[in-house]
């Protein structure tokens, strides 16, 4: 088995517990317009032109994001690093783009990680079936799991997709006592009206029982650099960075929920 990935991150600190290896799977079915992971979104290995400076000479180099790799390939790379996990109570975790797009290549690796005593995180959108999502949940310890809105109509308009089943699947990961962090991008002017945040929380305070943590992940714009050099339209150019005192307010009213909640993640 095979899958395509374009990134693999060693002694990250904020993907899970302890120090992880994060492995970026390529491809995601959504299409958010502040995502900034830009080389993350496409399925197909993408080239574009590098322009660099050396010795006062300008040239363009091609390069290429994304490669194929197979289970046991990758699970060499992430051994790499399990004295670091064993230390320090870490693992790995895959993200993407959208790990779950990639349900067979993502379910070997899972099962294999589960065989060598690894602690396994996925950081999801939570777009796959039911079917597919219960699977994994059996053999997954942490869930960092994204809701960028509740009401539909806004998430199909800003995301590409309706988020019905994605709300279905965090129910039920919820309810079979999965841990299940869930993540807000706070999206300046998009996501952060007092409609959107009344309608967050009604909806999880209905799921406050069974979630874990809560965190509001401040907007950046570091993802400009990227949209360059990739040569892709970036919606979001103009919109500021938050820093996480921006969102104090917010953690304030829903911690207020009796829900544990965090700025800026782990």
């Amino acid at each position: 088995m095979e899958g395509k990935i374009f990134d693999i991150k060693r002694f990250a600190l904020n993907d899970g517990p302890g120090i992880r290896t994060t492995i970026f799977l390529k491809g995601c079915p959504l299409k958010c317009i502040w995502c900034h992971n830009p080389e993350g979104i496409s399925f197909d290995i993408d080239e574009y032109e590098e322009e660099r400076v050396l010795d006062g000479l300008r040239f363009t180099s091609k390069q290429s994001v994304g490669k194929m790799v197979s289970v046991d390939m990758l699970m060499k790379e992430i051994k790499k690093d399990q004295q670091f996990f064993i230390q320090s109570g870490g693992g790995v975790t895959f993200s993407g783009g959208e790990p779950l797009a990639q349900y067979d290549f993502l379910f070997q690796m899972v099962q294999l990680c589960k065989q060598n005593d690894l602690h396994i995180t996925i950081d999801t959108s939570g777009l796959c079936s039911i079917n597919q999502i219960s699977k994994i949940a059996e053999l997954t310890d942490l869930f960092l799991f994204d809701i960028k809105f509740v009401d539909d109509d806004l998430h199909l308009k800003y995301t590409g997709v309706s988020n019905k089943l994605i709300l279905q699947n965090l129910e039920y990961i919820l309810k079979s006592k999965t841990n299940v962090i869930i993540r807000i991008p706070v999206i300046p002017g998009i996501n952060d009206s007092n409609k959107c945040i009344a309608e967050l929380k009604l909806y999880l305070d209905n799921l406050k029982n069974d979630i874990k943590e809560l965190h509001f992940l401040p907007f950046h714009n570091s993802g400009i650099s990227k949209y360059n050099r990739f040569n892709k339209e970036y919606e979001m150019r103009n919109a500021k960075s938050q820093q996480s005192t921006d969102l104090l307010s917010l953690k304030e009213e829903f911690t207020l929920l009796g829900i544990t909640t965090k700025i800026g993640g782990l």
